[in-house]
This record gives C-alpha cells, sequence and structure tokens, in this order.
C-alpha cells in the first residue's frame, strides 16, 4: 500500500491476540465462536503409565512459548494468512481509491474554495463530510472483517497445535510453559531465558504432523542490474507484521 491509512488494514489482520485464542471468549456480533482454549492437561490417572518422570524433587522444567510466533511461523500459518493477504487486496485498494477522493476534494476545497460562491462551497463541504463519513464506515468494516478472519485461522491452528504441545510437555516431563505472547508487564513473564524457549521447537513438530510445506521463496536472480556488478539479492522471508494505527480522519474545511 502507499498510505499509512490503507497500509493498516494489511497489518491488523496479523494482530493475533494470545489471550484471546488460548482461551475461551465469549461470542460477540464479530466473533462467531468463542475461541478454543488448549486441551487440558492429561489427568494422574491416565497417564501415570506413559507419563515422564519428573525432575528431581517432582518439579518438571518451567518453559516458555510464544503462541502467536507459533501461530505465524508454523507452514500452515504463513500459508493461510498470505492468502488472506491476497485476498483482502480488492477491499485494500478500493479503501484506497475511496480515500484518494475525499483527499482530492479536500484539495479542491483548499485551493479553489474562495474562489466558490457560497451554495457552491457549502455543496462541496457537505460532499466531502458525506464521502468522509462513508470511508470512516467502510474502514471500520474491513478492519472488523479483517480482524473475524484472522481470529478464524489462529483459531483453527491453534486447536490442531493444543494436543502437539501438550504432548511435547508429556515427553519432555515438563512441569509448566508460559506463553510470553505479550511482554511484561502486560504479561507476566518479566524476562526468560533464550533456552527455556520451546516456540521453535514446536513449530517444527507441529509442522511436520500438519504436513504443510514451507511457503516458497523468490528464486535469487542472477542476472547483473546495469551499472553494478552484484547481483540481484533474493527478497527477504516475510518478518512478523508491526500492528499500525490509521490516521485520524481529517475534518471537512470549514
Amino acid at each position: 500500500m502507499t498510505t499509512k491509512f490503507v497500509r493498516f488494514l494489511l497489518a491488523s489482520m496479523f494482530t493475533l491476540s494470545a489471550a484471546a485464542l488460548a482461551q475461551a471468549g465469549s461470542p460477540g456480533p464479530s466473533s462467531p465462536s468463542p475461541s478454543p482454549a488448549l486441551p487440558a492437561a492429561p489427568s494422574a490417572t491416565n497417564t501415570a503409565s506413559t507419563a515422564t518422570e519428573p525432575a528431581p524433587g517432582g518439579v518438571g522444567k518451567i518453559v516458555t512459548i510464544n503462541i502467536q510466533d507459533a501461530i505465524l511461523a508454523c507452514n500452515e500459518g504463513q500459508r493461510d494468512f498470505e492468502a488472506l493477504n491476497k485476498k483482502l487486496e480488492p477491499k485494500q485498494t478500493e479503501l484506497k481509491n475511496m480515500n484518494d477522493e475525499v483527499e482530492s476534494l479536500k484539495k479542491q476545497l483548499n485551493t479553489g474554495g474562495d474562489k466558490l460562491g457560497e451554495d457552491a462551497r457549502a455543496n462541496l463541504v457537505k460532499q466531502i463530510e458525506q464521502k468522509q463519513k462513508a470511508l470512516e464506515r467502510a474502514v471500520q468494516d474491513a478492519r472488523d472483517d479483517a480482524q473475524t478472519q484472522q481470529q478464524e485461522i489462529g483459531n483453527r491452528i491453534l486447536q490442531k497445535m493444543g494436543p502437539v504441545i501438550i504432548k511435547y510437555a508429556g515427553d519432555k516431563g515438563l512441569g509448566l510453559i508460559v506463553d510470553t505472547s505479550n511482554p511484561w508487564p502486560n504479561g507476566p513473564v518479566l524476562w526468560a531465558a533464550p533456552s527455556v524457549d520451546i516456540t521453535r521447537a514446536i513449530v517444527d513438530t507441529y509442522n511436520l504432523q500438519s504436513g504443510v510445506p514451507a511457503p516458497a521463496r523468490p528464486a535469487a536472480s542472477t542476472s547483473k542490474p546495469s551499472g553494478t556488478g552484484a547481483a540481484t539479492k533474493p527478497a527477504a522471508p516475510a518478518s512478523k507484521p508491526v500492528t499500525t494505527t490509521p490516521p485520524p480522519a481529517n475534518p471537512a474545511p470549514k
């Protein structure tokens, strides 16, 4: 996208709330079903013969996982969020065109408004206000739709990733897994050593189980651009999106 006003829609659909994904939520107008909770840990009565021996003292190792990163980083998550991105491109283009139209009318008012008659100027101001409101409604509807669809993707993946996490914990004799999706002070973890993070291990294990291949990356170009002696570098892998906020709508000039 060429403007921050439109780019926020693309970023917003990647804003997964780990808290909403990891525990059941109340259904609302934009949430067709409660967010799933991770499967319950096996009880002592039915796992006595299969559970890994706990660490000395009866307490297993405490580890961390970033559920949000795991969902975004797994092959299935990359595939499905990229598909959603492409699906929403027409809406992003539509919003950009609406925004460009409003900005064009504002420019017309600012540069030539003093040459217009009183009635003509009032009509132009009214037109700008109407189109501005229509744009704001369209942006909100698009944001809600994108967030609903990304939530559905995250919920679906977590439903399948949950048992993988539980099995991994049992196999490794873990005593506690703490989610670090929300950094301190919004989350419970002030600091944790990278060595206790199992996010990558869970992603690798889940990828093997899901059978979804890694997304194809653009091949490196061997052609040399004119005027340089270096080969073109391949495109960098997609990184975790950063949430942006749309700028506040400018009121129509009076």
